[in-house]
């Protein structure tokens, strides 16, 4: 069976490459390499049942053979990141619904069954927890551009949900809450890898407001089997799925915990949303995810406690570190 996934060189899609590979799929990983990166999986390279493709999703003549060669297209590309979609909007909106209609419409032409990479943003303002997936979406006002990126996803809902019911496509939805582990970067918001290497460097950790917001993060592993588990199974096909874990901390233990687990001299130091951020920046106060629908279906239990997912992220920073001559 032919996998095609978009965004297969950035964090979470290097590691479904390397899962599907070793159960025996072949995989096409489809990048612009503009958050994603090459040495993702250039271990991988030159495996015969992987080919890597150099393009944007919305080149449509590319989108086109590809898709036709595959079975399954999980579509993670996509804007990602709070830094980045403050300080560049109009690409989070374009890439986003954009390329998602250009997927969807190419996946209609041959049939293929389409996964669609949703986000915990989509509950928006939402503070009824954990989150289910049939709440409500209160999304803020369109003067903060930090809801772009939230108000994106829901459309991509909104458009593969429509395919599905118009169509016929199979398709899935799945929201992932924080997903973290080796190889995500830190340059666009992401706060482990940015706390860790904050602390591996003896640097002070920058925690952005009061600390007291509360989430729930996810080990990559976790998360990329339990796509694969959606993926095969014909029950999942017309829904929508939490995908994230259930152990909730808040930014400031976070960060305690970061700091005790490194061995760090660094000290947290608080920085206002407005500085980090924009002004008027709103952010959510609790993200929790329900996973009770998910569980029902295929029997997702996260198995990596924070600890276990931290300690995997510091060993990935240190070598990263000490390749580059950085490690304090």
């Amino acid at each position: 069976m032919n996998v095609l996934i978009t965004g297969g060189a950035g964090f979470i899609g290097s590691h479904l490459v390397e899962l599907l590979l070793s159960n025996g799929y072949r995989v096409t990983a489809m990048d612009d390499l503009s958050t994603g990166s090459l040495e993702n999986v250039f271990h991988i390279i030159q495996n015969p049942q992987f080919q890597f493709v150099r393009e944007t999703i919305l080149n449509t003549q590319v989108l086109d053979r590809l898709s036709s060669q595959a079975d399954i297209i999980i579509h993670l590309a996509a804007a990602v990141g709070v830094k980045l979609i403050i300080e560049n909007p109009v690409h989070t909106i374009s890439t986003n619904i954009m390329g998602t209609e250009a997927v969807l419409s190419t996946a209609n032409r041959y049939g293929c069954k389409v996964m669609i990479a949703s986000s915990s943003e989509v509950y928006g303002k939402g503070t009824r927890v954990p989150f289910h997936e049939d709440d409500d979406c209160l999304i803020g006002p369109t003067i903060h551009n930090r809801w772009a990126y939230a108000t994106s996803k829901v459309v991509d809902e909104f458009l593969g949900l429509a395919y599905f019911q118009q169509y016929n496509l199979p398709v899935i939805i799945m929201r992932f809450f924080n997903t973290v582990g080796p190889r995500q970067t830190g340059r666009y918001g992401m706060v482990v890898p940015r706390f860790i290497r904050q602390a591996l460097c003896n640097e002070p950790v920058t925690v952005y407001g009061d600390g007291t917001q509360s989430r729930c993060f996810a080990d990559v592993i976790d998360i990329t089997i339990a796509v694969k588990r959606l993926m095969e199974i014909p029950e999942a096909v017309g829904q929508v799925f939490n995908i994230g874990g259930t152990e909730e901390t808040t930014i400031k233990d976070l960060a305690n915990r970061v700091i005790q687990l490194t061995g760090s001299n660094s000290k947290i130091k608080y920085v206002p949303y407005d500085q980090a951020y924009s002004p008027g920046f709103e952010d959510m106060k609790r993200r929790v995810p329900s996973i009770d629908k998910i569980s029902s279906v295929i029997e997702f239990f996260p198995n990596r406690t924070l600890d276990e997912i931290l300690a995997r992220v510091i060993d990935f920073e240190k070598e990263q570190l000490s390749r580059s001559g950085d490690l304090a």
